[in-house]
């Protein structure tokens, strides 16, 4: 990881280095366009990183399943040949410019110019809804209450709370009852967000003991001892109170999201995405693409694939602004091979 100030320049600046970024990265080096990553993530990877790397994705091609942190792995050795530049753990403050000659500036003093910009930032700035509890902070500090899970192993014959009616709670519930000593899946009402697979798989897990539902409770305070957590205590809205021995607490609130300086910039924006051209991914301002979940047009769905597949039509479209005098001729990759 870069840490001292760097000035750079290149053909596309790529805002974002999650799992579509990558990819836009190595579309452009098939179309020999220079890049740059830039995030304000100390790592690559994004959401797939930071908060499932252990966590089975179904949905990508030709993987029944992989892990987020595996999926990552794979598409870094994929731009590898490319040597692609990293700007990490500094998220981009300032864009300016115009279509062909753009500045950026990160918080940290780097200078990046570029002919192009792709913003991949996913969900933007994001992070965890924290439950309203005292001396949550404490619990935090030594890991007690977590919001993601990265590694399984260290929930290894605890006693863990998980909280929450989603998906990421039923998953992480299933996936911990294969290690803890015990999980508690805790939600305000006895009835569940997921899918009839996923409800069954729960079903099966509490029949086993390996899962107890904790309905209709919600957080109410957490007991211990210089962050140690020793028991969770839920309520009902009747205020019928219940300790829960505990060694650690997930809560799966969701994510709170906001565009950040990317709302700054000019663009057009809509509920914390860009809206783009469906057929170049190019957004309100000429030479400023977006892919993945920022971007929004109509019959947009928020799935890895269709990031992949925006990353490589945002590509194509950015080699008539690099190179407006040379003519881009499509050629499959099996015929090509990866440029030297």
């Amino acid at each position: 990881m870069t840490t001292a100030p760097q000035t750079l320049n290149t053909d596309v600046a790529i805002v974002g280095a999650g799992p579509t970024a990558l990819f836009a990265a190595f579309e452009c080096g098939m179309l020999k366009l220079s890049c740059v990553l830039i995030d304000a993530l100390d790592s690559v990877g994004g959401q797939c990183a930071a908060l499932y790397p252990e966590k089975p994705i179904y949905d990508i091609p030709a993987h029944p399943a992989i892990e987020g942190g595996a999926l990552i792995e794979a598409l870094e050795q994929q731009i590898a040949p490319f040597d692609v530049p990293r700007l990490l753990g500094s998220r981009v403050e300032t864009l300016e410019g115009q279509r062909g000659a753009f500045t950026l500036k990160t918080a940290r003093g780097d200078v990046i110019t570029a002919k192009a910009v792709i913003i991949a930032a996913g969900a933007g700035a994001f992070g965890p809804n924290r439950p309203p509890l005292d001396g949550l902070e404490a619990y935090e500090r030594t890991g007690a209450v977590q919001y993601y899970v990265k590694k399984r192993v260290d929930f290894a014959d605890k006693r863990v709370v998980v909280a929450g009616g989603g998906d990421s709670a039923l998953d992480w519930a299933l996936s911990l009852s294969e290690v803890a000593a015990q999980v508690y899946l805790l939600h305000r009402r006895d009835r569940f967000r997921g899918a009839p697979e996923t409800l069954s798989r729960i079903e099966q897990q509490i029949a086993a003991g390996k899962i107890e539902k904790v309905v209709p409770y919600q957080l109410h305070a957490l007991h211990g001892t210089d962050g140690v957590l020793s028991t969770v205590e839920v309520t009902t809205l009747e205020g019928t109170s219940r300790h829960i021995e505990a060694d650690a607490l997930l809560p799966f609130y969701g994510l709170s999201t906001d565009l950040g300086p990317i709302a700054l910039w000019g663009l057009d924006t809509h509920r914390n995405t860009v809206p783009v051209t469906p057929a170049t991914l190019e957004s309100s301002t000429p030479g400023i693409f977006a892919i993945g979940d920022v971007a929004t047009y109509p019959g947009k769905l928020k799935l890895i694939l269709q990031g992949f597949s925006e990353g490589a039509m945002a590509a194509h479209a950015i080699h008539a602004i690099v190179h407006p005098d040379t003519a881009l001729h499509f050629e499959y990759s099996t015929s090509k091979g990866v440029p030297g």
